[in-house]
């Protein structure tokens, strides 16, 4: 596969999040046993057809990365055959101050070559402002992306949990396109499906979904792409509530008839959508990574009702 950044962004219908690689939260060292664990998912996705690998500085500390980097380190070749993307913006907390967001463009450039040096490759294929900062100058941001791509650190660029809004602020001082927006999106956050259809009802008040995002994307070519997409296990063995219960039993019935697993059907109702929507599943979980296989190597199975039936399910409630 090349790695000219379009894989993950336009190639892939799935994306690894590598956000449960690295060992625990706490800040300190990785052993062993933690790189032989991300050596296992990175090959139960390679298995599975999965080649775009979702990274972000601060997952466990940055021990995400590193580990990611032990296995290329230990594993010739596979840097050629695989996509890197990373996010960076968000600066964690600790005992003596608060987590806060952080996209000044010398923070921008330093935490690139920070995950540079932790993935122990040398061009970052996608990177993606993680939150959107307040204070953050785009002037500023703007002229550390520019100069990232002119020094050949990273080849393309994106946003995560931005709206049209922040994405066209952004664009109109960016000689390079932006090519992805990551957001929170699955059967079980529905807000970005739901907006276009609340719209001049009650319920459009309780949704904080920026209206139009979807569209904008999808006029400037944006890629979007799901964080969350497997629900946190909500419809495949963690249910909870009515709702949930009934579209597990409805997810299963679907998986049986069409041969495939329940995490597939799931992921399908994603890729379903007009808007291109690439899923980004995050378990560490070999065995569930493999269960998303055929959501990254078929097209969607599902039915124009079949799609209905699981979101009125999961909403618990008919359509307005």
């Amino acid at each position: 596969m090349a790695t000219d950044g379009s894989a993950g962004v336009s190639g892939d219908r799935v994306l690894y999040g590598c956000m449960g690689l690295g060992g625990s939260w706490e800040p300190g060292a990785y052993g062993p046993g933690d790189i032989d664990a991300a050596e296992a998912a990175i090959s139960a996705a390679l298995d599975s057809g999965i080649t775009a690998f979702d990274h972000a500085d601060i997952y466990r500390h940055g021990k995400a990365e590193a580990v990611f980097g032990e296995v290329l380190a230990r594993t010739p070749g596979l840097r050629e055959r695989i996509t890197l993307q990373t996010k960076c913006g968000i600066r964690l907390g600790d005992a003596d101050r608060p987590g806060i967001y952080d996209l000044r463009g010398e923070s921008i450039t330093r935490r690139v070559e920070e995950s540079l040096t932790r993935l122990r490759t040398d061009v970052i294929d996608v990177l993606l402002l993680h939150r959107p900062d307040p204070l953050a100058d785009v002037d500023s941001i703007a002229s550390a992306l520019t100069s990232l791509h002119r020094q050949g650190l990273v080849r393309r660029f994106g946003v995560s949990n931005m709206g049209a809004a922040q994405i066209a602020h952004l664009q109109a001082r960016l000689d390079v396109p932006l090519v992805a927006n990551q957001l929170e999106m699955s059967l079980h956050s529905r807000d970005w499906v739901e907006a276009g259809v609340l719209l001049n009802t009650p319920g459009s008040a309780a949704n904080g979904f920026p209206f139009g995002t979807l569209e904008h994307c999808r006029d400037h070519g944006i890629r979007l792409q799901a964080w969350g997409a497997l629900a946190q296990g909500r419809f495949t063995g963690r249910e909870q509530t009515p709702a949930e219960r009934a579209t597990a039993e409805l997810l299963a019935g679907l998986a049986r008839r069409k041969g495939t697993t329940p995490e597939t059907v799931l992921l399908w109702w994603l890729i379903r959508h007009p808007a291109g929507i690439a899923p980004v599943i995050g378990t560490a979980r070999p065995d569930r990574i493999r269960a998303c296989r055929d959501a990254a190597v078929r097209e969607p199975d599902l039915t124009h009702e079949e799609w209905y039936e699981l979101w009125i399910a999961a909403r618990g409630v008919p359509l307005p």
